[in-house]
């Protein structure tokens, strides 16, 4: 027999006579006697025909089966869920988006903890399943790497979905015609891929990279692409050697590899997603990660990258001009990054930067350090009255680094959503959308269809919106979420009342609501909680477990 200590695993359930039974079931699937021998490596696929983003994986989880089989393992696929964000996204079903992570988190585990495989490759190409396939590496810790399914191509006069939500708002404020929508709704999404801007998924497909958990370069591939194909392949070959080496997830995630993935995310100008995102995988993986260390990096690191939603260019003229691997080595040439870290090559991100060349010197997507977007951070972390626990701001500097504003309250995403397309918010309003908290909600749904209808009314830089809930990636304008406490757990958020005074001071880091500390109090004494939203299945468990947003929103951490 092999040696088992490459087969930890795998041995326990095929190995003696005692796992006859095992092994009969496997024959049908495709094992041969060899393979008992052999590591298995699961291939976790989250291919669907639910969205673009994932619609081509199968393909790719058959070029990473591929890759671990001719390393010499056995590679055994599987699938799990997904759902789209942009589909459901205004809807009842967006709910279930972040409550989505922790399912496919969870069914990661519980089929490679189950089959006993010794490794496993995952692929995530929509906003949820890729940190949910990183938080299923950090808490099963066994042999792993990330692939990331690629961003999409732009559509016609390079839209993307941002565009059809943006024209939806300007068609409510009359300068999108019927046929002018119609138009932009069929040319935004030309085929498979993520969103094509460095909205959540290129974000965390960024992050995952800087954290040292996928391959060189897997963040800045097309989704059909030769590329990506290969990085696939490379990625069950990759387990294989990290088997053999014997190298795990705890050996990567340190503390300083989240610094390196924080700082990549500022310089490109990412989602505030990843701050939620970030805080859930570190959850898993045993680190101490908090609100404040996005806050002190966030001093020291500045906005790099002209890139949508607030700036210019799209996924694939990054990928155009060399990605992300130029920015992070400029990045570790200025003292930004850990390049002692250890990632799934085997080898320190120092080293896997080593030969990489700097980006074409007529490009104009990355900033030079002395003329950079923004000189910190674009993720703001605000605390204050209105949010004690802490709430996140995007303030990539086009909207200025202070509001004040006047108070309009919606309880729920529809109530804000039908008053904004009425023409009932205007200049100075700051909405405040509560009970979308992770408890409140339930599922702390994203606000893209609110914040682009003020962009299609051409309110971005006059009107706030500060909630308990989330924003998407494609969301941009001055815009405060993850407030915590949420409104559903008594939080300050739930005690503003219409015509409050409210201002955002980006510099001082503050969200501060003017109102006097008896009136509040007064007010709070009156509070009372709203009937759940669910009271049985999955939105009403997620809500009994989740944490605090400013936690992660995680649901696997009990006292």
């Amino acid at each position: 027999m092999s040696d088992k200590s490459k087969r930890p695993y795998s041995s326990k359930i095929v190995d003696g006579i005692e796992q006859a039974p095992s092994r009969a079931m496997l024959y049908p699937v495709g094992f041969t006697e060899e393979d008992f021998e052999k590591p298995q490596i699961g291939i976790a696929s989250t291919w669907s025909m639910v969205t673009p983003c994932n619609m081509h994986i199968n393909t790719l989880a058959d070029a990473a089966a591929m890759g671990a089989d001719e390393a010499g393992s056995k590679s055994v696929l599987f699938n799990t869920i997904t759902v789209s964000d942009g589909i459901s996204m205004g809807t009842p079903g967006m709910r279930y988006s972040l409550v989505s992570r922790e399912v496919i988190a969870d069914s990661i585990e519980t089929v490679v903890c189950a089959q006993g495989f010794d490794g496993f490759v995952a692929i995530g190409g929509c906003d949820k399943n890729m940190p949910a396939c990183a938080m299923a590496m950090a808490r099963i810790d066994r042999p792993s790497v990330f692939v990331y399914g690629g961003t999409i191509m732009p559509g016609e006069e390079r839209r993307d979905i941002v565009s059809v939500f943006e024209a939806v708002g300007g068609h409510s404020a009359g300068t999108v015609s019927d046929i002018q929508l119609k138009e932009v709704e069929r040319t935004a999404i030309p085929g498979p891929g993520s969103c094509g801007g460095m909205y959540t998924a290129n974000t965390m497909a960024s992050a995952i990279e800087a954290l040292g958990l996928s391959l060189p370069n897997s963040s800045a591939q097309n989704a059909i692409s030769d590329a990506k194909r290969q990085d696939s392949y490379n990625a069950g070959a990759a387990v294989a050697n990290l088997i053999e080496l014997g190298i795990k997830p705890s050996d990567i995630l340190s503390k300083n590899a989240f610094e390196n993935a924080i700082t990549v995310v500022i310089a490109l100008e990412g989602s505030t997603n990843a701050v939620l995102h970030l805080l859930a995988i570190a959850s898993a993986a045993g680190v101490d990660l908090s609100l404040e260390d996005f806050s002190r990096i966030g001093k020291k690191v500045p906005v790099l990258a002209d890139m949508r939603p607030a700036g210019q260019y799209a996924m694939s003229e990054l990928i155009e001009i060399g990605g992300i691997q130029p920015l992070m080595k400029r990045l570790l040439e200025a003292g930004m990054l850990h390049g002692d870290c250890l990632t799934v090559t085997g080898k320190t991100l120092a080293e896997n930067l080593a030969d990489v060349e700097d980006y074409p010197a007529d490009q104009k997507i990355i900033r030079p350090f002395d003329d950079p977007i923004k000189p910190d951070s674009h993720l703001v972390i605000l605390k204050g009255n209105l949010a004690p626990e802490g709430a996140v701001a995007k303030i990539t500097g086009h909207e200025g680094l202070s509001f004040t504003g006047t108070a309009k309250c919606f309880h729920g995403e529809e109530a804000a959503m039908a008053a904004i397309m009425a023409g009932s918010v205007g200049k100075g309003d700051v909405v405040v959308l509560r009970y979308e908290g992770p408890r409140g909600g339930p599922g702390m749904r994203e606000m893209l269809s609110p914040t682009s209808a003020i962009n299609g009314r051409g309110l971005s830089a006059d009107v706030a919106m500060i909630t308990d809930g989330r924003f998407s990636g494609g969301s941009h304008g001055f815009v405060i979420g993850h407030v915590t406490p949420e409104a559903f757990d008594g939080g300050p958020i739930a005690l503003v009342e219409d015509g409050d005074s409210i201002t955002v001071d980006a510099s001082g880091c503050e969200v501060t609501l003017h109102v006097d500390e008896e009136t509040l109090n007064a007010r709070r004494a009156k509070w009372q909680r709203p009937a759940p939203y669910a009271t049985s299945g999955t939105l009403a468990k997620y809500a009994k477990l989740v944490s605090s947003a400013s936690e992660g929103a995680v649901t696997d951490r009990f006292e």
